[in-house]
């Protein structure tokens, strides 16, 4: 069983470690998935509020976790294909 783990650990490529270039990405990212997020939510001001709502345009804070979830997920299928193209 530990060698078959192992053979399969062997064949994991290396990752980017972090970098200011791809912090850069990771939040350009979210900011697109903000502004998407708020295009396209219907309700986007229902739930509990931020602090600053109109830092944010009137997301809820449930919009903004959301939005942000997803804009993680953008940005990291982001860094991991311009780590692959060689642009990172």
């Amino acid at each position: 069983m530990s060698s078959l783990l192992l053979a399969a650990a062997s064949t994991v490529p290396t990752t980017l470690e972090w970098s200011p270039k791809v912090a850069i990405v990771m939040v350009i990212c979210n900011i697109i998935a903000i502004i998407i997020g708020k295009f396209t939510i219907q309700k986007p001001d229902v739930g509990p509020g931020l602090p600053s709502p109109s830092l944010f345009g009137g997301l809820s804070l449930g919009a903004l976790l959301g939005t942000t979830s997803f804009g993680h997920i953008l940005g990291a299928a982001t860094i991991l294909g311009l780590a692959n193209l060689g642009a990172l």
